[in-house]
C-alpha cells in the first residue's frame, strides 16, 4: 500500500505543521545524514511520521529550526525514534534541542524481551509483519533529487516507526514504559554532558601503562586532537590516528624522523601538523611534577572474572524475573566500574554510572554479593 507523502521545503511550511503536531500525542522522527569524513554528522533528511502521513523535510533547505525545536521540546508530545543515538547528535546539531520525552522503540523491545540492540527492519518484521526494502542505509542522501527508492525508504522509515509505537505501548506495563522513558531521558543527558577535551587521554588504550610523566604529555596531544578535529570537523583520526597516541606520549620524539616511525603515524599528519606535535610534546614533557596527572588505575585481573560473572548474575536473575531482554540489566561498564571501586577487599561503592530504577532495584544485591565474597 503506498504511504502518503509530503515534502517540507520551507520555513513557513514547517512552522506550520509544527503548529499541528504540537496537538498530537506522539511524532514519529527519523534522520538520513552523512558522515563521511567529517567530525559532525551532515543533516540530508529529517523524517516525521505521524501514523497518517510521513513528512520529509529537507535540511537542505530550510533556514529556521525554532519551529521544530520547540516541537522537540514539548513535554506533551513524546518523541518516538529508534536506536537513536545518531539521530540525537543530527538533531541537537541542526536544531540545536534534543528530544523530550524520548521513547526509543529498540529500548521497548528490550523491556519486552523480544531482543536487545533490535535492527529497525528486524524488528518491523517482527511486530508489523512487513518486509522493508534495503540498499539504501549508505546511499548518498545529499543527492538531488533523492532517487525514488531513497524516497520510498525514507517514508517507510517514517511511516512504520509511528505504526511500531502504537503497537508496543499497549504490552509495556506502566512501570516499564516508565523505565523507557527513563532511558530515554539519560540518552539525551548524556548528549548533552560536555566532554572536556583534557579528559579524553583517560579512554585512550594502555594508558594505564604510562607514568604520570608521560601520562601529562597524552592528556596534551588527546586534547589537542579533540580540539582539531571538532574545529576543522574531521574525524578524530583524520587529525591523528588513536594508535599513534600511546606510543608518542611513551616515546615523546624530538625530531620528525623519529615522528615519521611511531606506529600508526600518517605521513599527512607529519607534513601538516609535525612540528606542532613535537612543540606541543617538548611543552608537556616541561610540565611540573605537581601539574601531572595521577596514575590511571590498571583492569581488573583476569581472576576478577568470577566475580564479575557473579555481579552479571544478579542482573539476570531480575530479568529473567521481570521478563526482560537481560542485556538492559547491567552493563559491563557499571559492573567493572563498581569492582574497582574496592577490589579485591572492600569496601565497594556503588558507581555514579548506576542509577534510576537499576540502582534502586539491584545495587543493594550487588553489594551483598561483594560483602559475602569479602
Amino acid at each position: 500500500m503506498a504511504i502518503e507523502t509530503q515534502w517540507v521545503l520551507d520555513d513557513a511550511q514547517l512552522t506550520r505543521l509544527c503548529a499541528e503536531w504540537h496537538q498530537l500525542p506522539y511524532i514519529a522522527v527519523d534522520t538520513e545524514f552523512m558522515r563521511v569524513d567529517t567530525f559532525y554528522p551532515i543533516a540530508a533528511l529529517l523524517q516525521v511520521g505521524d501514523g497518517r502521513c510521513a513528512y520529509l523535510i529537507d535540511p537542505l533547505l530550510i533556514t529556521d529550526w525554532a519551529a521544530f525545536a520547540g516541537l522537540l521540546t514539548d513535554p506533551s508530545v513524546v518523541k518516538v525514534l529508534h536506536a537513536c543515538s545518531e539521530d540525537l547528535e543530527v538533531l541537537w546539531r541542526l536544531t540545536d534541542s534534543l528530544p523530550a520525552p524520548l521513547f526509543d522503540t529498540q529500548l521497548a523491545a528490550g523491556y519486552l524481551n523480544m531482543g536487545f540492540s533490535m535492527g529497525y527492519s528486524r524488528l518491523v518484521q517482527s511486530v508489523l509483519n512487513i518486509e522493508l526494502p534495503k540498499g539504501e542505509t549508505r546511499s548518498d542522501w545529499l543527492q538531488r533529487p533523492l532517487s525514488e527508492m531513497q524516497v520510498r525508504y525514507a517514508a517507510e522509515d517514517a511511516q512504520h516507526l509511528a505504526e511500531l509505537y502504537e503497537a508496543l505501548l499497549p504490552k509495556l506495563s506502566d512501570e516499564k514504559r516508565a523505565w523507557v522513558m527513563e532511558d530515554g531521558a539519560e540518552l539525551v543527558a548524556n548528549l548533552q554532558r560536555e566532554t572536556d577535551p583534557d579528559e579524553a587521554y583517560r579512554d585512550v588504550k594502555q594508558a594505564w601503562r604510562l607514568k604520570p610523566r608521560q601520562l601529562a604529555v597524552l592528556r596534551v596531544l588527546t586534547g589537542w586532537r579533540e580540539r582539531q578535529a571538532r574545529a576543522r570537523n574531521q574525524p578524530r583520526n583524520r587529525v591523528l590516528r588513536e594508535h599513534s597516541l600511546w606510543p608518542l606520549a611513551r616515546t615523546q620524539p624530538t625530531d620528525l624522523v623519529s615522528l615519521a616511525r611511531i606506529d600508526d603515524m600518517h605521513p599527512r599528519t607529519v607534513r601538516q601538523d609535525g612540528e606542532t606535535i613535537l612543540e606541543l610534546i617538548r611543552t608537556a614533557a616541561a610540565t611540573p611534577e605537581q601539574d601531572w596527572p595521577e596514575s590511571l588505575p590498571e583492569p581488573l585481573p583476569l581472576d576478577a572474572s568470577a566475580l564479575l560473572k557473579k555481579l552479571r548474575t544478579v542482573g539476570q536473575r531480575e530479568a529473567q524475573a521481570m521478563n526482560i531482554a537481560p542485556e538492559l540489566m547491567l552493563r559491563k561498564k557499571v559492573l567493572e566500574a563498581l569492582l574497582k571501586s574496592g577490589y579485591p577487599d572492600g569496601p565497594y561503592q556503588l558507581p555514579e554510572s548506576l542509577r534510576g530504577w537499576r540502582r534502586e532495584r539491584m545495587g543493594q544485591a550487588l553489594l551483598e554479593v561483594l560483602e559475602e565474597k569479602s
